[in-house]
């Protein structure tokens, strides 16, 4: 090996291979994530032994209706073998879980709402992940049941591998125009629709519904001689109930209040219409001073009326939030082909100014209505906000690590040169780690049709890498001054010292990759594991065969007390008859 090392550096043109060669696989890796050929995610799916379905009918449906599509998804998924037993919880939240803690549902008390909890066998007893199991009966459910009424949506909600938020993409919209919030928004989630891989799109705001004011006439009252008091007693007691009177018993110490309505059947419409809601006010009648039935239909007014939706508000602005979930899909590129799609809808009544600013993610808009003039902020939010922030971070400290790595090797060498090296043979690293998704991501299609993602953890894996793979450089870098300063002339001393370092810079490698393998068959940290076990052995073929290239060019190498001349030349010692355990004794016991 030592020869094979010696030529290489002692020629230019085999020099000008080896950082072609490598220059090229860096290039080429680093397009593989913007060319998609590999897939970035903050954190992949995480197969659980449950999951949540959210049932969500229009904002004046009655709990009869509810109850009839809850009953329509359960139907669906009693087919499903893997299904222990299921939970509905109507008008309400299911108890809290991981999921249900930042999505709300302990504040779910309508008639429109509802949950269904699905409990399987064990995700070790199964074939068929959880995320595997929602994937395929997303589609299915929602054909069927959303159907049944207008205005309904059923969301599959998974536990999430990372940390619980919102909604995969969350598209918050500030304005100060409650009835352009609400067209911005039809036009924000008609674009999540029309993109690919976003399913459970959602409008986070009450439906606009039409409905009716009974409004007792007090002059109509006064002439049939009835009292308003009466009147509004009746309309209370028929459609909502009242305590009519109380009864006592010996068995409780309080008195028992006797509650008194109409029964369902009697009390509900057929329709919504106004003919069908003064039929029923004309069957309910009441008896005057002077002992006459008269129609409740007779003394009161009833009003047309739009009802009031529910304002939402984040810091003092009223907004409206569109959610959607991602389907096996990472949510960076959903986003990026929605926002175009969204952009180009929005052109048509907005003047569109994109902003650009790191605190805004470079994803955030700014519209301004072009007849109105009214002003309206788009934000993104969700896990995609989340992402961002990781991805952030861990370059912020990736570079930090990288300056305070360079900083300190130049206290340590006195020499940029050096440095750099040691620098660059770290940074070369993420070309194995790159390449290893890439390869653990088509193996993974191949036999479990699903992607494997560059994610937070692989990022954290390519981090540690950097102290293995300085550590490698500088067991050259030492070693061969050391054999410089015996007399051992330049490129003679780093063949020596790369083929002499290439034992226990392998045997690292290999400790490392070992102790990987059971990190790279986890959902979640499986990334750390590819990157640790692709980036070593990256980093171990850097060390061995571009190091000495960097080192050969490099004329601080050479101690300060010898010429470069000298340097370059030797003494004429003979490298066969060389000891290094006496020439770098303390080197050598570091092995």
């Amino acid at each position: 090996m030592e020869e094979y090392i010696y030529s290489i550096v002692s020629s230019k043109e085999k020099q000008r291979k080896v950082g072609f060669i490598i220059l090229g696989l860096l290039i080429f890796s680093l397009m593989m994530i913007p060319t998609r050929m590999v897939l970035a995610k903050m954190l992949p799916g995480k197969s659980a032994n449950t999951y949540s379905i959210y049932v969500d009918t229009a904002t004046n449906s009655t709990i009869e209706q509810t109850k009839e599509v809850v009953e329509c998804v359960v139907n669906e998924l009693k087919g499903e073998k893997e299904i222990k037993n299921m939970e509905m919880f109507l008008g309400q939240g299911a108890p809290l879980d991981y999921a249900g803690l930042v999505k709300g549902s302990s504040f779910k008390s309508l008639k429109n709402q509802a949950e269904i909890v699905i409990n399987m066998s064990d995700k070790h007893e199964r074939d068929e992940a959880s995320y595997m199991m929602v994937h395929r009966l997303r589609p299915l459910i929602q054909k069927k049941c959303e159907n049944i009424y207008k205005g309904t949506t059923v969301k599959f909600v998974e536990m999430p591998s990372g940390p619980p938020t919102f909604a995969t993409i969350v598209v918050n919209i500030f304005g100060k125009d409650s009835l352009l919030l609400r067209e911005t928004s039809k036009i924000v989630s008609e674009s999540l629709r029309e993109t690919e891989g976003l399913v459970d799109i959602d409008v986070m705001q009450d439906d606009v519904y039409e409905k009716y004011e009974i409004v007792p006439n007090v002059e109509k009252i006064i002439s049939s001689n009835l009292s308003v008091e009466q009147v509004s007693n009746i309309l209370y007691m028929a459609f909502k109930g009242n305590v009519v009177a109380t009864k006592n018993s010996t068995l409780q110490q309080d008195q028992i209040p006797i509650f008194v309505r109409l029964d369902d059947e009697t009390r509900e419409l057929e329709s919504s219409s106004l003919n069908e809601l003064e039929l029923k006010l004309s069957r309910l009648k009441l008896v005057n001073k002077v002992g006459i039935m008269v129609p409740l239909k007779e003394v009161v007014d009833i009003t047309p009326t739009i009802a009031d939706p529910t304002i939402f508000k984040k810091n003092m602005k009223e907004m409206v939030s569109v959610t959607a979930e991602c389907d096996l899909v990472s949510q960076v590129y959903p986003l990026m082909d929605a926002r175009e799609i969204m952009i180009e809808k929005l052109s048509k009544d907005f003047e569109i100014e994109r902003l650009t600013g790191m605190s805004t993610y470079m994803f955030d808009l700014a519209l301004v209505h072009k007849q109105s003039g009214e002003k309206v902020l788009i934000r993104w939010d969700g896990e995609m906000k989340v992402s961002l922030d990781t991805f952030r971070d861990l370059g912020g400290a990736f570079i930090s690590a990288l300056v305070l790595m360079f900083l300190l090797m130049v206290v340590y060498y006195k020499s940029f040169a050096l440095s750099g090296i040691v620098l660059i043979g770290s940074f070369l690293s993420i070309i194995g780690v790159i390449f290893g998704h890439f390869i653990t991501d088509m193996i993974t299609l191949i036999f479990a049709d699903i992607h494997f993602y560059l994610t937070a953890t692989s990022l954290i894996g390519f981090i540690s890498l950097m102290g293995i793979s300085a550590r490698s450089s500088l067991l050259l870098i030492d070693f061969t001054m050391s054999l410089i300063e015996s007399g051992v002339d330049k490129n003679r001393a780093i063949a020596i010292s790369t083929a002499t370092r290439a034992k226990p810079i392998l045997l690292t490698a290999v400790a490392i990759i070992l102790g990987s393998l059971l990190l790279a068959t986890d959902p979640i940290f499986g990334g750390l594991g590819i990157a640790l076990i692709f980036g070593s052995i990256a980093s171990t073929l850097v060390s061995i065969f571009y190091i000495p290239v960097l080192m050969a060019k490099a004329s601080a190498i050479c101690p300060i007390n010898k010429k470069i001349e000298e340097c370059e030349t030797g003494s004429g010692v003979d490298s066969s008859t060389l000891n290094i355990e006496e020439i770098a004794p303390e080197v050598h016991h570091n092995n």
